[in-house]
């Protein structure tokens, strides 16, 4: 479907001769010769871009593009000025105008700057369509800390919910990075512990010493240091739930009175004597894996079981790329709130590079890389240049040979199906590479006969 563009200016010629340029770019033109007759047509046909002199008799350049601006707010608006009136044009930019160009017309910038704002707008749907694709997925999931729609991240939400309402102990595994403790969030949150205390123990953060009093607790003089009595974590989570980051970690000690609390209920403070029952439920994580840490003696395996009634395994970013976006999106709404940044999304090349990583860091990675991106970013798109090299030159890594004496058509053609090819036949992901939306991605299929090839 052909773009369309309004062109408006008072003088016949320069109004007929963009007109004419502009058909030849492959838009679709619509003329007026003045403000009024301008502002008319907006109102009453589909324009994407508006080209408009600065002085016009009736309703002048200023005047409309303030009626823009305050109506339809994304249609971009290209302000032509003759030089005594730059001042007046920059002027105008301040009013929402995207650029301008002085007369007489260079019109090889001036079609890069229409191609530019189009993309820009382009962008800056894309963009809102994922805001709104993340509310939806929050909404349908009832929770807005976990993101995605791809089949393994939708399996893992169900069975979240499934298990949530249960007491069985949980076992979250997964690389480094993948959200395992925001798998335990929503553990808690979605049962009916929910209202209870949740308390979260990040096992490789102390020493075997330090963490025994931590889980447990301690009577006063139990130890140097040790002036008054303190409750431990277990007590702490009573009625509630506790989460025992990097289970994998903890000394043999530790796991022997943690299998007594998981089987007993019960436990003593360190230094003390007196028997205390609890009733938590206990989920932990680690990144390890754990029989092969029972085949070396470093794990119990009859905690091993205790703690693995149910085993949620967190899947890497590089298994779920059809996530990629959903979070970069995400991210970058609330970094650019945060550092005050009107960005509107990100380049085509910038999603290609976001794609093509393998992410070993997962989304602590991604995440790190999009704030980054919005600090480095100096306009209000996200470039391949803005993204931290070593995930910018993943953009590079990935290219097609075309020969010298083919057509734009075959061209086209190519890059469509190794695009294709490249996100695993998946042809919406393809399309957000592309920079096409799903519908024009059809059409290019059936023209080229790409589906019965």
């Amino acid at each position: 479907m052909k773009r369309t563009i309004l062109i408006a200016d008072d003088e016949k010629n320069i109004r007929e001769g963009l007109g004419m340029a502009m058909e030849l770019e492959g838009y679709a033109v619509l003329l007026a010769a003045d403000g009024t007759e301008a502002w008319n047509l907006i109102n009453s046909q589909t324009v994407d871009l508006v080209i408009s002199d600065l002085r016009m008799p009736g309703l002048s350049g200023e005047e409309l593009l303030k009626k823009i601006s305050g109506a339809y707010p994304r249609l971009p608006v290209v302000i032509l000025t003759g030089h005594g009136t730059i001042e007046s044009a920059v002027t105008a930019m301040r009013d929402g105008a995207v650029d301008f160009i002085t007369k007489p017309v260079n019109l090889d910038r001036l079609t890069l700057l229409v191609k530019r704002s189009l993309d820009n707008r382009d962008l800056y749907d894309q963009h809102q369509q994922l805001q709104e694709e993340v509310k939806q997925l929050r909404a349908r999931t009832k929770y807005d800390k976990i993101i995605g729609k791809s089949s393994k991240l939708v399996r893992m939400m169900d069975m979240i919910q499934q298990i949530a309402p249960t007491k069985a102990s949980v076992l979250i595994t997964g690389e480094s990075g993948v959200g395992k403790e925001l798998v335990s969030d929503a553990i808690h949150d979605f049962s009916t512990r929910s209202s209870g205390p949740f308390i979260k123990v990040h096992c490789a953060a102390l020493s075997s010493s330090l963490l025994e009093s931590e889980l447990f607790g301690h009577e006063k003089g139990a130890f140097t240091g040790a002036v008054s009595q303190q409750k431990g974590r277990f007590e702490l989570a009573d009625g509630g739930t506790i989460f025992l980051d990097e289970i994998g970690e903890i000394s043999q000690a530790t796991q022997i009175k943690i299998l007594r609390v998981l089987q007993e209920k019960t436990f003593e403070r360190v230094g003390g004597e007196k028997t205390l029952s609890v009733d938590v439920r206990v989920i932990s994580a680690t990144n390890r894996n754990l029989q092969e840490e029972i085949a070396k003696g470093n794990f119990r395996e009859d905690l091993y079981y205790r703690l693995n009634v149910v085993h949620i395994d967190v899947p890497p970013l590089r298994e779920r790329k059809d996530d990629i976006m959903l979070l970069s999106t995400s991210f970058l709404e609330h970094f650019a709130k945060e550092n005050n940044k009107p960005i509107v999304g990100f380049s085509n090349r910038a999603r290609n590079a976001l794609f093509t990583y393998d992410w070993p860091g997962n989304i602590r990675e991604l995440r790190n890389c999009v704030e980054s991106a919005v600090v480095m970013s100096r306009g209000t798109v996200i470039e391949v240049e803005d993204l931290p090299p070593i995930v910018a030159n993943a953009e590079t890594d990935v290219r097609i040979t075309l020969p010298v004496g083919i057509t734009l058509a075959e061209a086209e053609k190519e890059l469509i199906v190794n695009t294709i090819a490249r996100n695993g036949g998946n042809k919406s992901k393809a399309a957000e590479v592309l920079g096409i939306g799903r519908k024009t991605l059809h059409r290019k299929l059936q023209e080229y006969q790409i589906e019965k090839e």
